[in-house]
């Protein structure tokens, strides 16, 4: 027999009901066994994040490990000694299944190539490279629509870092600078002690670290040595100006050159500035004045100073700081033993 419809029945259910049924219906879904959704450790294919990764010497080694737990469809580096030293790297760890995935990925030396060929199995770029081949790297993804995670320094210049900042709205990608320290749980307590007052108004900060490691206030290399088998010295240059090679030059001492590094501030500053920046507030200085020993203009000087003053902001009064490099350091306070 046929139930005939009661007046409950057709009574719309109203918010808090529809939600008390939403709820049951959650609750009994989480009591469905594990194998049934995908098995122990399944992950659905949506759920991961396909990457490309270019630069995978120094930083690059660390940048594209902690991304793991993603798919890795392909690395990119000019040079083939800092792909066989990651991989050193990685088989120094232990870990089988990361020597494995890091093997079987797909290798490139120019990440346009790398960019071209992949687009449409990607999703993300991680960009671990000197300073000067930021930029490009990451528009060319971001046009392509591809999410971008860059190392510090975002950029070599300013108006580098407008320019992606400008075409990650237009494009709405997502987008991250690596910066250690900044997403650490210590950072984000400094704040808070500072927010809610703990050690009152702050008008005066000192920053400082021992940088620069590199040879600083050098005339550029006289000699020409032959340009190693591994390594594609013009794809290395990109944008910069061209120069013949030499190993004071790559692979590890850009950071001391103009046309490839940012120097002592652009390499610490990103980290150590970072903390007072974000815990004050800051936003941009009303002046600036900076005074340094000699350098060439061809590498970063030997040692520097650079005093900002900030303006009053919420209810946060004028501050000045003082970044120093080089060996420079502020004076000690009294009260510090």
């Amino acid at each position: 027999m046929k139930k005939k419809r009661s007046k409950m029945d057709s009574t719309p259910l109203s918010r808090r009901q529809f939600l008390g049924a939403s709820a049951a219906s959650a609750a009994e879904l989480m009591i469905v066994p594990r194998h049934v959704l995908g098995g122990p450790g399944f992950r659905a294919p949506s759920d991961t994040v396909n990457i490309a990764c270019v630069g995978v010497g120094g930083k690059g080694t660390s940048d594209i490990f902690s991304v793991m737990t993603e798919n890795i469809v392909a690395v990119c580096d000019v040079d083939d000694t800092q792909m066989a030293g990651t991989l050193k790297r990685y088989k120094s760890i232990g870990d089988d299944s990361i020597v494995e995935k890091f093997t079987k990925t797909k290798k490139y030396r120019d990440f346009r190539k790398m960019l071209d060929a992949e687009k449409n199995n990607i999703d993300a770029v991680t960009v671990s490279t000197p300073d000067h081949t930021h930029a490009v790297i990451a528009l060319a993804a971001m046009r392509l629509g591809k999410h971008a995670f860059v190392q510090k320094p975002l950029t070599h210049s300013v108006e580098e870092a407008r320019l992606l900042a400008k075409v990650a709205r237009e494009q709405k990608v997502v987008t991250q600078m690596g910066n250690q320290g900044h997403a650490s749980e210590e950072a984000r307590l400094i704040n808070e002690w500072i927010w809610d007052g703990a050690i009152g108004d702050v008008r005066e900060v000192h920053c400082w670290t021992n940088r620069p490691i590199w040879p600083p206030g050098i005339k550029r290399p006289a000699e020409i040595p032959s340009v190693p088998s591994t390594l594609d010295w013009n794809l290395w240059l990109g944008p910069a100006p061209l120069r013949p090679y030499h190993p004071a030059y790559a692979p590890s001492s850009w950071r001391g050159w103009w046309e490839y590094g940012t120097g002592a501030l652009g390499d610490m500053g990103a980290h150590i500035i970072d903390h007072p920046y974000w815990a004050l507030k800051l936003g941009l200085p009303d002046a600036v004045q900076a005074s340094s020993t000699p350098f060439t203009e061809a590498s970063y000087p030997q040692a520097s100073k650079v005093h900002y003053t900030f303006p009053a902001r919420e209810s946060m009064p004028a501050v000045e700081m003082t970044w120093y490099d080089g060996g420079l350091m502020p004076e000690r306070p009294p009260e510090l033993e």
